[in-house]
């Protein structure tokens, strides 16, 4: 069964196209590491909610539009061999890359899909 990694981050508004550039730079990675799809989601009709949303979640400010990203594997053995290989790849070492947002405020984690439904 596919494993989904899942992700919601705050980008600032301004640096909407250094975000598109470096997920192209950098999603091709998650491909050649075994995932089978990434999905890069630029904030459009997020509402506020009444105890919380999308936007507390990570703390985004006035400036900043919420992304919901997502990358597809295979199974979840693929996506640890392929995240552990990630993590040793210099090209996604910190000293070596700018993110155009603030990763210590990125949500993060790993889900088992229970149901699927097809047009």
């Amino acid at each position: 069964m596919s494993y989904i990694d899942g992700f919601v981050i705050a980008v600032p508004t301004a640096n909407k196209q250094k975000f598109i550039d470096h997920a192209r730079e950098f999603d091709p990675v998650f491909i050649e590491y075994g995932a089978t799809r990434v999905v890069e989601n630029w904030g459009d009709d997020v509402p506020p909610g009444k105890v919380t949303d999308f936007a507390r979640a990570v703390q985004a400010t006035a400036d900043e539009t919420v992304v919901f990203s997502w990358v597809e594997w295979p199974d979840k053995a693929t996506r640890d061999a392929g995240m552990q290989r990630m993590m040793e790849d210099p090209r996604f070492d910190p000293s070596n890359m700018q993110m155009p947002f603030d990763g210590k405020r990125m949500i993060f984690g790993g889900f088992v899909p229970v149901f699927e439904l097809k047009a």
